[in-house]
């Protein structure tokens, strides 16, 4: 062949092989990534079967993080006391950080339901070794521990929270004066009636007003929040703890 007819077809040739590696990308100029059956389809002018290889690096579709389930601390959560000796049954009981009968705790019995301080100035959560604090109205807002005042020692009172029954036994019976930093004191303490002295057991302290008994007495001494001097405090201690 007569070089300058071989020239051109050799330039031809080079032509197609650079767009050839052009159009597949991320070829070298001049090198073809064509599949030898698909430069043979194409000499031929026929299209070339096209098959898809399945990678096998490709990365599995990552699983996303699922968040940790939160905590609750029994101190907050809502609880609910029976004591079937007074005819009380499943009273709601509100946790709030505080401390006895302050203006928060007083919103909320006000409304007909209990009320459980936790915190530095406050009591623990049911089951939990220290002093559970419930204060609930005696006379209004339904009052629900009316009958507070009968309960005997022995008599069992039920909490149930966090999917738990915790069984408290009456102990003992004590009165709170609200004019006396001590006897507030002596009330919050985590042992009922020791101030500073460490707990070592559950106990729980169930509060409401001594109104009748204060009136009987001539005594009508009310604080800011219309509170008598004195109030009926129930102590006891937990005796059994079951699933509700």
């Amino acid at each position: 062949m007569p070089r300058s007819r071989a020239l051109p077809a050799i330039l031809a040739g080079a032509g197609i092989a650079v767009l050839l590696g052009c159009s597949t990308g991320g070829s070298a100029a001049g090198e073809s990534t064509t599949a030898p059956g698909a430069a043979a389809s194409s000499a031929t002018g026929r299209a070339g079967p096209v098959r898809e290889t399945p990678s096998d690096t490709t990365a599995p579709t990552p699983t996303p993080a699922q968040p940790s389930p939160r905590k609750t601390s029994p101190q907050s959560q809502t609880a609910r006391i029976t004591i079937p000796a007074i005819g009380l049954k499943n009273l709601r009981v509100i946790p709030y950080e505080g401390t006895t009968d302050d203006w928060p705790g007083t919103r909320i019995q006000n409304r007909g339901v209990g009320a459980s301080p936790y915190g530095e100035r406050g009591g623990v959560g049911p089951g939990e070794v220290g002093n559970y604090l419930v204060t609930a109205h005696r006379l209004s807002a339904g009052g629900p521990l009316r009958e507070l005042p009968s309960l005997d020692e022995g008599d069992r009172v039920l909490v149930t929270s966090g999917g738990k029954i915790y069984e408290y036994e009456i102990t003992d019976t004590r009165q709170t004066s609200f004019r006396s930093a001590r006897s507030l004191a002596e009330q919050r303490a985590a042992v009922p009636g020791s101030p500073g002295k460490r707990p070592t057991q559950a106990m729980i302290t169930i509060s409401t007003c001594a109104t009748p008994e204060d009136n009987a007495a001539g005594n009508y001494w009310r604080d800011d929040r219309g509170n008598p001097e004195h109030r009926i405090d129930k102590i006891g201690v937990l005796a059994s703890t079951r699933a509700a």
